[in-house]
């Protein structure tokens, strides 16, 4: 039941991910963005994978509880390409600066 309540959780707060990425995409600029808070979103996911990975009660039931790595991975990959979004969106702020 805990694993089902942790994938809620996850699955709450990785709901909106995709939707900004592609918000971040399409706006081309990293107004209204926080670079310190997707950073520290990143970690927090690495911190939870890394606590999957090295608890050992789970990982001896990894076949049937899979599904809970899966979301925080899954999450860490959209906070990352949230990064690279505003990474992007960054350099197009400064080549506009410099066009003016």
């Amino acid at each position: 039941m805990a694993e089902i309540l942790e994938v809620i959780m996850i699955l709450s707060f990785g709901a909106s991910w995709p939707l900004n990425v592609i918000k971040s995409y399409k706006a081309r600029t990293t107004k209204g963005k926080s670079l310190a808070f997707l950073l520290l979103i990143f970690f927090g996911y690495i911190a939870g994978i890394t606590s999957k990975l090295i608890n050992e009660a789970y990982m001896t039931q990894i076949g049937e509880k899979w599904y809970v790595l899966f979301f925080y991975m899954l999450n860490f990959l959209m906070v990352g390409a949230d990064i690279c979004m505003y990474i992007r969106n960054y350099k197009l702020d400064k080549a506009g600066e410099c066009a003016k």
